[in-house]
C-alpha cells in the first residue's frame, strides 16, 4: 500500500528527443584508452540504466519503504561507507564500453538486466542499512555479527550451508556480516523471491524475517544519514580508462609463479607406446581455454580474467616441458578441469585476490 508520495532523485524522466552519440563510440581502443573518465561525459540519465534504476525505486515502493538510494557511475559496483548510495561501473552505460571490458576481462559484470538488478539490491542494501545506522542495532547484530569485523583478504565458503541466503555467486552472504544483510535485504526486495517457501527449514529464514520485520519498522521513517555525495564520481576523474584498465588487470592478475610441474605430468603422462607423439598438450589446452574459463568460472563465481591468468601459465609450462597428450579428449578436459579449479582457488586463497563488495 502506498502510504506517500515520493520525489524520485537521480534519474531524470525519459527523453522525448533521442540523444546523439558520442563522438568516442567509433574511436579505436587506442584512442579510448587514452581518454580521461571526465572526457566521456556519461550520465545514468542517457541510458539503459536509467529504467533499471527507476525499476528498483518501484521495487522499493511495493514494499512500502520510503528509502530511495541516489545512484551514480563510478568504476566499479559499491556502496561508500557513510553514503546511502550506490556506484554503478561506467562500462554498462555504453556498449562501446562494454566491448572493451569484455575483451579484457571476458565478461561484464552486470551487463544483462538480470545481472544489474541482483547487483543493485545487494548494493541497495548496504545503502539502507547506512541510511538507517541498521548496523548498530543489538537485534541485527545478534542475526548477522557485528559490521567491525574486519574484511578478510579471501573465505572459504561453505556451498551447503543453510545458514545463509543465496543471491549473488560466490556465496557472497559469507564473506562478512555487511555482506551477509545485503544478501539478505536483496533477497526479501526481489519481486516473486517467494522466500518464505524457498528457505523454509533454512536457519537462513531467520534473518529474513528479521529484515521482513526491520523494513516494516523504518518503512515511513525518513533517512538518518541523508548525505548525496557521489564518491569517486566520474565527472571528476582525470584518470585514464587505460589506466583503469592497467590498475584492475594487475588486480585480478596478480600471481607468483607456482609448480604445475607435478599435476601436469598426471595431466599428460607420457605415452607407453614407444616412438608414439601424442598432440601437444599446449594446443589441446589453448583451444579449449575458453570452455575451461566459462565452465570453472560458473562454478567457482570466479572472474573469468583470474582463472585466465592461472591457465595461461599452465599453457605456458606445458609449452617449455614439451607435453603431448595421449588419451581421450574428453577425459583429459575433465581432468583439467579440476586441476584448473583446483590451482585457481590456490591462487585467490594464497591472498592474490582480494575480496571486495
Amino acid at each position: 500500500m502506498r502510504r506517500h508520495v515520493i520525489v524520485r532523485p537521480t534519474v531524470a524522466p525519459p527523453r522525448t528527443k533521442r540523444r546523439r552519440k558520442p563522438a568516442w563510440a567509433k574511436a579505436s581502443d587506442e584512442e579510448l584508452l587514452g581518454m580521461r573518465f571526465s572526457e566521456l561525459g556519461l550520465r545514468i540519465e542517457d541510458t539503459e540504466l536509467a529504467p533499471r534504476v527507476e525499476r528498483l525505486y518501484d521495487e522499493l515502493e511495493q514494499r512500502g519503504l520510503r528509502f530511495r538510494p541516489h545512484v551514480w557511475l563510478s568504476t566499479d559496483w559499491f556502496s561508500p561507507d557513510g553514503v546511502p548510495g550506490v556506484a554503478v561501473p561506467f562500462f554498462l552505460a555504453h556498449p562501446r564500453l562494454k566491448k572493451l571490458e569484455r575483451e579484457r576481462f571476458f565478461e561484464v559484470e552486470g551487463g544483462t538486466e538480470d545481472e544489474f538488478m541482483k547487483l543493485l539490491r545487494h548494493e541497495c542494501g548496504h545503502a539502507i542499512d547506512t541510511a538507517y545506522h541498521l548496523r548498530r542495532r543489538r537485534l541485527w547484530r545478534e542475526q548477522f555479527g557485528r559490521a567491525s569485523e574486519p574484511y578478510r583478504q579471501s573465505y572459504t565458503p561453505k556451498p551447503y550451508s543453510k545458514r545463509f541466503v543465496v543471491h549473488l555467486d560466490r556465496w557472497y552472504a559469507q564473506s562478512h556480516p555487511v555482506e551477509d544483510f545485503a544478501e539478505t535485504f536483496a533477497v526479501w526486495l526481489r519481486p516473486r523471491s517467494d522466500w518464505r517457501h524457498r528457505y523454509e527449514g533454512w536457519p537462513a529464514k531467520r534473518k529474513l524475517e528479521y529484515v521482513h520485520r526491520l523494513m516494516h519498522e523504518i518503512e515511513d521513517a525518513p533517512s538518518v544519514v541523508r548525505c548525496r555525495e557521489q564518491t569517486e564520481s566520474l565527472a571528476k576523474s582525470r584518470q585514464t580508462l587505460g589506466e583503469y584498465f592497467d590498475a584492475k588487470l594487475k588486480r585480478y592478475g596478480q600471481h607468483s609463479a607456482d609448480v604445475f610441474d607435478r599435476d601436469l605430468g598426471r595431466l599428460f603422462p607420457p605415452s607407453d607406446v614407444e616412438g608414439e607423439r601424442g598432440r601437444s598438450a599446449a594446443t589441446f589446452l589453448r583451444r579449449a581455454r575458453p570452455q575451461l574459463r566459462r565452465g570453472i568460472a560458473r562454478w567457482t563465481g570466479q572472474y573469468q580474467y583470474t582463472i585466465d591468468v592461472v591457465l595461461a601459465e599452465m599453457i605456458e609450462r606445458c609449452e617449455e616441458l614439451e607435453l603431448r597428450l595421449f588419451r581421450p579428449e574428453e577425459e583429459a578436459l575433465a581432468d583439467a578441469t579440476v586441476l584448473i579449479t583446483v590451482q585457481t582457488m590456490n591462487h585467490i586463497h594464497g591472498g592474490h585476490h582480494e575480496v571486495v563488495r
